[in-house]
């Protein structure tokens, strides 16, 4: 068959393929590597009696690549060698592909009752190796812009950014990319500090290949952000020697370099972390004062401080005592300085309590103007007791006591007791007399003296004879002072119901005994009366 009429019948598959070849080649493109080899299916089954034909075109030529007919299959000189076309079902393989080989297969079908033809594009890809990321710069400040370039060699070549495994997002404003045959160019604004939290990576791939590039790490420098003490509220007043610090945290990068200042002042102090023991050393915080950190980023040259934090180092007391009068004290005579002290730190509130109420400034008693003394003059007798200085700082308390002992007495003396008793009972009598020291008590029946030395005399089984005055008589060894006071007893004779059985036959007796001769003296005493003044019969008169 010559030529023209080949092209000829080429022309008239091509024109049936329009309408029926929509399902003879699989969708394209087809990839392929240069230098390998690739075959290009057909979706259609064919017939042994189908005429087939494959051309390739350029966009410009059309060329016959292979023919198969009545079974015999003929392949075009250009292409001997390494096309061959399967009589069975209709393949066409290509070996050794170059670039040239590139463009668009079609395939013509002629068979019995129907012919088909289809198109598909060939891509002959070029591998793809060397790719490389260039930067113009690697350290950059936040809110600068980089310009990261992605190269390779390949064909049909496409580029990725990744941010270590998460994909680069272009989204036309802060990120832009502009993209070549051969290289991307990835261009960020205003760059992020999180813009180098991971590795930078671009791959470049085709249909068949891919190559991920070496990592590239951005620094991005920043900071300082907001400087911050911790704590942000510490204590008004701080314990001197306590176990106290201060932080100052800044994000930046790189790290910032702090300082700490003391109203205004420079502290000798580096690093983060300020120190109780530093402040002291350096003779800060005995007045309340502000504190603030200062942090510098050596990249950015940006400085900030901190907002202030205020306190005072005070000593905690120790050492409370209190020191007071030598005895002895008299009531109403003495005077009394008690003093409170401590050994180290600074007072600055002092309660005085006396017997644990709190003692309250009179004319007798008089403060100093710090509180930290007190004279009592004169003392009284209800200045006996206990008195305590209770020593406070915003820190710490501490306190003392001291035991004031104030003569007096004794005074106010009085016996209790019963006023009458029967016999055989007991009598407790109680002589009391408020004294410091305690009285020494004696005592009087009548104005004798009794052997009981103490306040209580006992009297057991008393007798009519322990009737009368008792008196009692206190007496203060100290002050000399004797107080006396007198109490009336009177003992009484028990009711007869007592008696035993002889006792009362005993007065019954001497009581019939008493009648008979009271009747028998009344006889005898008529009987001595003269007959004339006897009863019934008158007196003769004198003449």
């Amino acid at each position: 068959m010559d030529l023209h009429v080949f092209n000829c019948l080429l022309f008239l598959f091509s024109y049936v393929g329009i309408c029926h070849g929509q399902s003879v080649l699989p969708p394209g493109p087809v990839d392929a590597i240069l230098g390998k080899n690739v075959t290009l299916k057909v979706l259609k089954k064919t017939e042994a009696t189908d005429d087939i034909v494959w051309n390739y075109s350029d966009g410009t030529n059309l060329n016959i690549v292979a023919r198969l007919k009545a079974g015999k299959v003929l392949v075009a000189d250009l292409y001997k060698g390494r096309a061959s076309l399967n009589a069975t079902n209709g393949f066409l393989t290509l070996t050794g592909l170059t670039v040239k080989d590139s463009g668009d297969y079609s395939i013509s079908i002629l068979g019995d009752e129907q012919a088909a033809a289809g198109e598909v594009k060939l891509r002959v890809l070029q591998p793809v190796s060397g790719v490389i990321i260039t930067a113009n710069v690697t350290e950059a400040m936040e809110g600068s812009t980089v310009s990261l370039n992605c190269s390779a060699q390949g064909s049909f070549l496409e580029f990725v950014w990744t941010n270590g495994s998460s994909p680069i997002v272009v989204d036309g404003v802060r990120i832009t990319q502009t993209t070549g045959e051969f290289f991307n160019r990835l261009i960020i604004k205003d760059v992020y500090r999180s813009d180098s939290s991971n590795p930078i990576f671009c791959t470049a791939r085709n249909g068949l290949q891919s190559e991920k590039s070496r990592p590239v790490t951005l620094t991005v420098f920043y900071g300082p952000d907001v400087v911050i003490i911790n704590p942000a509220k510490p204590p008004e007043f701080i314990k001197s020697k306590e176990d106290f610090n201060l932080t100052c945290s800044a994000a930046s990068k790189p790290d910032a370099v702090l300082s700490w200042y003391y109203n205004n002042q420079q502290i000798k102090n580096s690093g983060p972390v300020l120190t109780l023991k530093t402040i002291e050393e350096q003779g800060l915080g005995k007045t309340a004062g502000d504190y603030k950190c200062n942090a510098v980023n050596s990249k950015t040259t940006n400085a900030r401080n901190s907002s202030a934090v205020r306190f005072s180092v005070i000593e905690p007391l120790s050492g409370a005592q209190m020191t007071g009068p030598k005895p002895p004290l008299f009531a109403g005579n003495s005077t009394a300085n008690l003093s409170c002290q401590v050994s180290a730190g600074k007072v600055t509130e002092t309660v005085w309590l006396r017997n644990n109420e709190p003692l309250s400034a009179s004319p007798r008693v008089v403060f100093s103007s710090d509180m930290s003394s007190v004279a009592i003059n004169p003392v009284q007798k209800d200045d006996n007791g206990n008195f305590v200085c209770k020593l406070k700082n915003p820190v710490s308390e501490e306190k003392a006591e001291y035991k004031l002992e104030v003569f007096y007495g004794p005074e106010e003396a009085a016996i209790k007791g019963v006023k009458e008793v029967d016999l055989e009972g007991t009598v407790l009598l109680n002589c009391s007399a408020s004294s410091v020291p305690l009285s020494e008590f004696t005592w009087k029946l009548n104005g004798t003296a009794v052997s009981e030395k103490s306040n209580v005399l006992t009297i057991n089984k008393p007798k009519f004879e322990d009737s009368g005055t008792y008196t009692c008589e206190a007496r203060n060894p100290v002050t000399g002072k004797t107080v006396t006071f007198t109490h009336v007893l009177s003992v009484k004779a028990e009711i007869i119901d007592g008696l035993s059985d002889g006792a009362i036959a005993g007065i019954v007796i001497a009581c019939l005994l008493a009648v008979g001769i009271a009747i028998g003296l009344f006889f005898y005493c008529r009987a001595k009366v003269p007959k004339e003044y006897g009863l019934g019969k008158p007196a003769a008169s004198e003449p």
